[in-house]
């Protein structure tokens, strides 16, 4: 194994759940710790701070990603999925750590990683390639990927989960859930224990590279023959539960579209607006990561590659019947059907619907009007999100309307909110109308 790794950029995975413990311990009384210091000077000047106000300071903050960015796995993984548009929803310093653990780079230093290929490939592994790059392409929240080719020329993307992160879930989740709770950023009444199995379950499913190689042929046998989209090609020979060996396709990561003529922008948007309305409506087979390294331009410009399918996830029959009510009720404008719409689909509580209704109305009458606008739908235009946000931060004061989406609804809409969040980023102009109204004809 090649030594020219920068050192600063690696940092071994904890891998026994004795150690992980550890981390989780050590963070709590770092925190600890910045919360008494910073209740003392506030006390001190005359005030009385709330545990929020004292829990979120900037070296807490720091404290917090820099800990579950060493952990990664579950750790890590969790506390990227809180959030999809941290800078519109979150407060700043919430949004600094999402911003910190989605830009995370650490991987692996290089004996730990040959331990891995060595317990997943044999001992002698090297024989069948001719380069094995040392230092990944990406380091991300489970595995990292490394570019490689076989002495039979097979030019290869690798990704090697980290040690430890399958039997660390359950207890990573658990730990992070108590942080959560500790904080006082939920309230005590709210149930958060069903979202917290379906999160250990995906994480479960993401850990497993077999089921991943599973989805990652679903899509290429879904997309087969079509001319906008590229799934990488399965080596199944080299592939394990920990390891995942996939073409290498060139391309660039999509936020460079940004640089790049608004139809060239527009264009690729739309094939992935398009994919998800698929995903949801005919597929019945959803990539529930929004990720954006999970998307890149193909060399050429025309074309999506996709990656990373450890979070597809089947669409239930109830999950788009729910959602086809949601937006033909938006077509229509109907703000009754929409609310109703809404609170079947688990969206919303009916106590929230009836204790702030006039708040919801605004909300409901903003979003309307911003999609009822002729042509196509300017995501970089976000005038609006503003209204949204004080309505909902309104709502969000009485503690008593806080609800919990199903989780099957959470993480379908987890992947629209994200791709609508990349459309932002890239100003992007879809005729959004257009096509839901295509695809609800198509279906009904």
């Amino acid at each position: 194994m090649s030594q020219d790794d920068n050192e600063s950029d690696t940092r071994a995975v904890p891998g026994s759940r004795r150690a992980r413990l550890g981390h989780f311990g050590r963070l709590a009384g770092g925190l600890a710790g910045g919360v008494m210091a910073e209740g003392a000077r506030r006390l001190a000047e005359g005030k009385r701070p709330r545990m929020d106000e004292l829990l979120l300071t900037p070296a807490n903050v720091t404290r917090v990603a820099d800990r579950l960015s060493h952990l990664r796995g579950a750790a890590m993984k969790l506390g990227q999925m809180v959030s999809l548009d941290s800078g519109d929803v979150l407060p700043p310093e919430l949004s600094q750590i999402m911003a910190r653990l989605r830009e995370n780079a650490h991987s692996m230093p290089p004996k730990q990683l040959e331990a891995v290929l060595a317990a997943e490939w044999g001992q002698g592994w090297r024989k069948d390639f001719k380069y094995f790059n040392p230092r990944p392409l990406a380091a991300a929240s489970i595995g990292q990927v490394h570019r490689a080719t076989t002495r039979d020329g097979r030019d290869l993307a690798i990704k090697v989960q980290y040690p430890g992160v399958r039997e660390s879930i359950d207890a990573d989740v658990d730990n992070v859930a108590t942080l959560l709770r500790v904080s006082g950023l939920l309230p005590k009444a709210l149930d958060i224990a069903p979202l917290l199995d379906e999160a250990k379950q995906q994480l479960r499913e993401e850990a497993d590279y077999e089921r991943e190689a599973d989805q990652l042929s679903a899509y290429a046998k879904l997309l087969e023959g079509e001319d906008d989209y590229i799934v990488p090609g399965l080596h199944r020979d080299l592939t394990t539960r920990n390891v995942l060996a996939m073409d290498f396709v060139p391309g660039r990561p999509i936020e460079t579209l940004e640089d790049k003529p608004q139809e060239a922008r527009d264009a690729m948007m739309e094939r992935l607006i398009s994919l998800v309305l698929r995903e949801l409506f005919d597929f019945r087979l959803m990539q529930t990561d929004p990720n954006f390294a999970n998307y890149r331009v193909s060399e050429d410009g025309e074309k999506l590659v996709l990656l990373d399918f450890g979070a597809a996830r089947a669409v239930s029959p109830h999950v788009a019947e729910n959602y086809g009510r949601l937006l033909e009720a938006g077509l229509a404008q109907d703000h009754d059907a929409i609310a109703e719409a809404a609170i079947t689909a688990g969206f919303l509580s009916e106590h929230a619907a009836k204790a702030h209704s006039d708040k919801l109305d605004r909300i409901i009458a903003v979003i309307v009007a911003e999609l009822s606008k002729p042509g196509p739908f300017d995501f970089g235009d976000r005038g609006f999100v503003k209204i949204v946000r004080e309505e909902g931060m309104a709502i969000a004061q009485d503690r008593a309307a806080w609800h919990l989406p199903p989780a099957d609804i959470l993480f379908a809409q987890r992947k629209i909110s994200g791709t609508a969040l990349l459309a932002a980023r890239l100003k992007a102009k879809v005729d959004v109308r257009s096509m839901v109204e295509a695809k609800l004809a198509a279906k009904g």
